[in-house]
């Protein structure tokens, strides 16, 4: 299995658009499994849309709720970008939102 990390953008054989991976690290050395959102162009930033611009070029609204969990091992996935740590941290933080109690 490739190394994933987590803020890593992917390309899903499949799929047209790419999709950024939000586990933790330490899930996805244990499961060998990772859970991913999609990053779609043209979409309204909100409270679980938001925008990133990654190191290589690649930008989008990455959807939050759509959470998505991968295993690289039955889908053929490659890395192709990577988005800095601020953006990862609001990413986490609406991620975090979803699943608080209330």
């Amino acid at each position: 299995m490739e190394d994933f990390a987590q803020g890593d953008i992917i390309k899903i054989v499949g799929f047209r658009n790419p999709f950024l991976i939000v586990s933790k690290n330490a899930f996805i050395h244990a499961a060998h499994m990772f859970h991913v959102c999609p990053i779609l162009p043209n979409i309204s930033e909100g409270p679980l849309h938001i925008s990133v611009s990654a190191t290589n070029g690649i930008d989008g609204t990455v959807i939050c709720e759509q959470i998505k969990l991968i295993d690289p091992n039955v889908r053929t996935c490659s890395k192709k970008d990577r988005i800095p740590y601020r953006a990862l941290m609001n990413i986490s933080d609406a991620l975090q939102g979803i699943f608080e109690y209330d």
